[in-house]
């Protein structure tokens, strides 16, 4: 039974969230505050957390900055909530690698699907096969990624839109493919959240970010042929 991990203080809301999951078939475990939210994740190591971003004492974005200092921590999935226009904090939990976020009030089955989603594609990569393109090398099971033998740290969803696009290389993929088949969305409601990632995965490809095309109005193309 997979792990989630509810960081919430609003008691109604984690336990909805928690009945929820386990109806599903998950295991939840909750923390009603971002100190022990912290600690329960790196002692649990759980498959995905719920982390909300308004907390008394420590905030949510200083919890996710403290997971993502932590290396056993670091590649954990997480779902950011946020109160209805606080527009800034999601941009802000996105631009700091979270991998998805949910508006509150929001409907406990698409939380469910969500969650669904992430792991889904997390499981994508629990073998350990490799992949080479071009200057660019992936280890799946470790979610590694190098560009020229000098390993680079990627978000899991920034992992999966550059393996996704590297496994196709060469060939145009369209912003709805990316959307649907790497980030699990059914629409392209969530665009701007791909936006933001692929402006951070840009930032860390560096000198190599030519291999990494933006064809306007279709999508994304990793290319091989650049010197």
């Amino acid at each position: 039974m997979q792990k989630i991990l509810v960081i919430e203080d609003e008691a109604d809301i984690a336990d909805l969230i928690a009945f929820n999951l386990q109806r599903n078939h998950y295991h939840a475990e909750l923390a009603g505050d971002g100190l022990k939210g912290l600690a329960l994740a790196q002692s649990v190591l759980p498959d995905l957390i719920i982390l909300d971003l308004m907390m008394p004492g420590m905030n949510g974005v200083s919890v996710f900055k403290e997971l993502r200092k932590d290396a056993a921590t670091r590649k954990i999935p997480v779902i950011m909530l946020t109160a209805r226009g606080q527009t800034e904090d999601r941009i802000t939990g996105l631009e700091l690698g979270a991998d998805d976020y949910m508006t509150k009030p929001f409907s406990p089955k698409e939380l469910v699907l969500r969650v669904k989603n992430l792991l889904k594609r997390s499981q994508h990569l629990v073998s350990g096969a490799e992949l080479d393109c071009g200057p660019f090398r992936f280890v799946k099971g470790s979610l590694l990624f190098y560009i020229n033998g000098e390993q680079v740290d990627l978000t899991s969803t920034e992992f999966k839109l550059m393996l996704y696009l590297c496994e196709r290389a060469n060939v145009v993929q369209s912003r709805a493919d990316l959307l649907v088949e790497v980030m699990g969305y059914s629409d392209d409601v969530h665009s701007r959240t791909l936006d933001t990632h692929m402006k951070r995965l840009r930032r860390k490809l560096g000198s190599f970010v030519d291999h990494l095309e933006t064809v306007r109005g279709v999508g994304y193309q990793v290319t091989t042929n650049h010197p």
